[in-house]
Parts: structure tokens; C-alpha cells; sequence
């Protein structure tokens, strides 16, 4: 059984926490100007996955910085598309200039959401992956109607899991405006990655950069998975 454990990465301008992050996953989302990043942070970023041999992957999201990328946006599919594409762009130039590679792409917060229920900004989504490299992988939630529509478009998906964020019936993730959203005991986290690996429903497992523990959350998660 292979399973990528996942991070969303350059959104804090701590090096020494996202180095410590880094050492326990298999591929790095990093942020890339949207909702957090610049230069700087990216190509800090890209030097540590390199350093660790870790995947290297692009998160876009929203152009919202004040909100973190959380709060959805009102924006056309072909805006959406175009923003998706410079944010890529943005951290493939910097990961090509450290000679090395990106595979993955992952929306980062309501954008994420938004696409999940929303077939339109999926495809809106995965048409600027597209533009950059159509044989890119799209990570998004495992078992939603995103997969379908990027499986439709021809893209390779890998479907996610979240090791620290808890679930409503619906298989979608509980906002995080609600009590409860984040799962912040190690042991938990690691028991429901277990669970999801076991279950064979992901082919990634997440655990956010941000959510308070995330190096113990990572450690442990790796730990029961390996």
C-alpha cells in the first residue's frame, strides 16, 4: 500500500516550522501568491522539499490574502481559469530555476470547497492546470463530483483525505466556521489516515500546515501509516 502524505506549505513565514513539517511528508502544496507566498516564501519552500526529496506541488487559491483564501470568491470561470494558470506559473518558474520538477496541483480553501460542489469552477480549475501542463495531477476530495469532472477533462486525479479536519455526513468537509472542524490530538488524526488508507478511499492523506500540532499531527500520522 502506497499512500502520499500531503501538507499545504509556504503559507507561514516560519522556516523552522515548515522545515520541521517537511520531514515527515511525501509531497509539499505550496502556496504561490493567491492567498499566501511570494518569491521569498516559495523559494524557501522549494529548497527545503528539494533538500528532503519531497513531491512538489502548486496551491493556488483565491486572490485574497485578508481572508487566507477561506472566504469563496465571486469570479467567472474564465477569471478563475486565468488565475489558477499565473499562480502555477509563478511557482513553476521558481521550481525550474532550482532545476528540478512540480507534479501536483491543489486548490487551496474555498476555492477548494467551491469546486468540490461546483462543477463549473472544477473544470474552471483544472482548465489552468491544463494550460500549464495537462498531465499534471489534480488532488482534490476523494469520492466528490470534482474527480469526475477532471477525470471527464482526460487529467489525472488523486483523491484526498484530511487527517485533521472532520467530515459531515456528506463526505464534505465540516466548515471551519463550525465547533470541532480541526482535529488536533495526534492520535486521532493519525487513526482516522489509518482508517481512510485502509479503507483504500485516498491516494493522498493532508494534514494543514496551520492547524495548531501540525508537526506532531504529521509525525504521528506518519508513523501508523508507515
Amino acid at each position: 500500500m502506497n499512500i502520499d502524505l500531503n501538507c499545504d506549505m509556504g503559507e507561514l513565514d516560519d522556516a523552522a516550522h515548515e522545515a520541521a513539517l517537511m520531514a515527515y511528508i511525501t509531497s509539499a502544496n505550496i502556496a504561490c501568491g493567491g492567498h499566501a507566498g511570494d518569491a521569498r516564501t516559495m523559494e524557501r519552500t522549494v529548497r527545503l522539499a528539494i533538500a528532503r526529496g519531497v513531491r512538489i506541488g502548486a496551491h493556488p487559491g483565491y486572490p485574497d490574502r485578508e481572508n487566507f483564501g477561506r472566504v469563496e470568491i465571486l469570479m467567472t470561470p474564465k477569471a478563475i481559469e486565468d488565475e489558477v494558470y499565473a499562480q502555477v506559473v509563478r511557482l513553476d518558474e521558481i521550481v525550474l530555476s532550482f532545476g528540478s520538477t512540480m507534479f501536483h496541483v491543489k486548490q487551496h480553501g474555498a476555492l477548494y470547497n467551491v469546486a468540490v460542489r461546483n462543477r463549473e469552477v472544477a473544470r474552471a480549475c483544472a482548465l489552468g492546470v491544463a494550460r500549464w501542463n495537462p498531465r499534471a495531477t489534480l488532488f482534490g476530495l476523494a469520492g466528490s463530483p470534482m474527480l469526475d469532472v477532471w477525470r471527464e477533462m482526460g487529467m489525472t486525479v488523486a483523491g484526498e483525505a484530511f487527517a485533521d479536519r472532520r467530515y459531515e455526513a456528506d463526505g464534505t468537509l465540516r466548515s471551519r466556521k463550525l465547533p470541532g472542524a480541526l482535529i488536533t490530538d495526534p492520535a486521532e488524526a493519525a487513526a482516522q489516515a489509518l482508517r481512510f488508507a485502509r479503507q483504500g478511499l485516498a491516494e493522498t492523506i493532508c494534514v494543514h500546515g496551520d492547524t495548531p500540532g501540525a508537526v506532531e499531527i504529521l509525525k504521528a500520522c506518519r508513523e501508523a501509516l508507515t
